[in-house]
């Protein structure tokens, strides 16, 4: 492997990499872009992939990605969902001060975690101890959620391919509700932050197509208005498309599912258990068919499909998540610093740049759709977010087409 000259007094020993979190069609980009822009680098003594990202460094479950070849990395690049596993663990101090132990005894200098907002704030912890430790680390996180909801990022690695999937499914739910008619509710990721659930509105070509309805956390969801809309829509349409967040709540902040259900179930982070049913879905349909007299009213939750589809990788995506990691590396090798790597986007149409933050100002936030993105109703998205969106799909997005025969007369009526 080819070296590049190292800065002055270059901070010698190992890289260490993990992924975190729900996995993405594009987090190996990730990985591999760590691996790969790490040899170039003459001070890196080892690459060391962590198995199941934090829990598997505190039982030392490595990997040597040194020792792995380029045409293997590059396949799994192209592969989705997380190369080395992930986890759902949480750090506190005491967890991180375990993970620091053992980065010590393989004698880490580089620590690169690809997460969410968990991630990053797992990052900011190891930092101060290593630095209250003095012992020299570079530690820098890289953003990686379907959820795109990361501050300081325009768009996050990971959301742009989901917003794929979610604008093609959508696109096929307009075919078929078309046919046959009636309600389709489509419950979609999204437990604070809207933007995958807007996607499904790239989905649109002709005046009448769905999702005539959007629902996202970012407004308060009242059953009443809901219905009401629901009620105008099929009037004139004689059908209804809708897309939900998982994370939609009424004005006092109470997650839907929990008020429809009567039930408060919550995850390992102590989070309103949103996914892994199809309860929200069902929930609303009922109350639909309850209230407003339909019949045929269907709901989907499209779950983990939307995390890890394979086929439908957005290439704009794939590219920067390689990059994004690439220059992790590069702010580590050649400036010496720690800090979070964002994408920015200098001009609309379209460029991104990479720049790096301080930990504190990503971890544990949450970027929420801004109020140009969700129209005045609180139901449906603007043409400010489909210009936001749109160059994210990136090349090649299929397109759906409609008869234009002309109708002919009516003899017997």
């Amino acid at each position: 492997m080819s070296m590049l000259a190292a800065p002055m007094n270059p901070l010698k020993g190992k890289v260490l990499v993990a992924q975190g979190g729900g996995p993405t069609p594009v987090i190996n980009q990730s990985l591999v872009g760590v691996a790969l822009e790490a040899r170039k680098f003459s001070q890196v003594t080892s690459i060391y992939g962590a198995v199941h990202g934090v829990r598997g460094i505190i039982q030392e479950n490595f990997v040597d990605l040194t020792r792995e070849t380029s045409h293997n990395l590059e396949r799994v690049a192209d592969t989705p969902s997380s190369g080395l596993l992930s986890t759902r663990d949480k750090p506190d101090e005491e967890y991180c001060a375990r993970m620091f132990k053992v980065m010590q005894a393989h004698d880490i200098r580089y620590f690169f975690y690809i997460g969410g907002n968990d991630s990053s704030d797992t990052v900011r912890i190891i930092n101060n101890q290593a630095r209250a430790a003095n012992y020299e680390l570079r530690a820098i996180h890289i953003p990686k959620t379907i959820d795109n909801d990361l501050a300081e990022n325009d768009h996050c690695p990971g959301f742009p391919s989901a917003a794929r999937y979610v604008a093609q499914a959508f696109m096929g739910v307009n075919l078929d509700n078309r046919a046959l008619g009636g309600v389709y509710i489509g419950v979609i990721m999204g437990r604070h932050a809207g933007f995958l659930t807007a996607a499904s509105s790239l989905a649109q070509k002709h005046s009448d197509d769905g999702p005539h309805l959007i629902y996202m956390p970012e407004r308060a969801f009242d059953t009443t208005r809901f219905l009401t809309d629901v009620d105008r829509v099929v009037a004139k349409h004689g059908l209804c498309t809708i897309a939900v967040s998982e994370g939609i709540s009424d004005a006092s902040g109470e997650a839907m599912i929990t008020k429809l259900m009567q039930t408060d179930e919550r995850d390992d982070h102590g989070n309103v258990q949103l996914s892994g049913t199809g309860a929200l879905g069902d929930l609303l349909s009922d109350t639909i068919r309850r209230e407003l007299k339909l019949k045929r009213v269907r709901a989907d939750t499209f779950g983990y499909l939307q995390r890890c589809f394979i086929g439908c990788r957005s290439d704009r995506d794939a590219h920067e998540a390689r990059e994004v990691a690439e220059k992790a590396v590069q702010f580590a090798m050649w400036d010496n610093v720690d800090g979070s790597v964002v994408i920015r986007r200098p001009v609309l149409d379209y460029s991104v740049d990479y720049a790096l933050v301080p930990l504190e100002n990503v971890a544990g936030k949450t970027r929420h759709m801004p109020d140009n993105f969700i129209n005045a109703e609180g139901n449906g998205v603007t043409a400010d977010f489909h210009n936001y969106c749109r160059p994210l799909l990136g090349s090649g997005v299929p397109e759906a087409h409609r008869l234009r025969a002309p109708v002919v007369p009516k003899i017997l009526a």
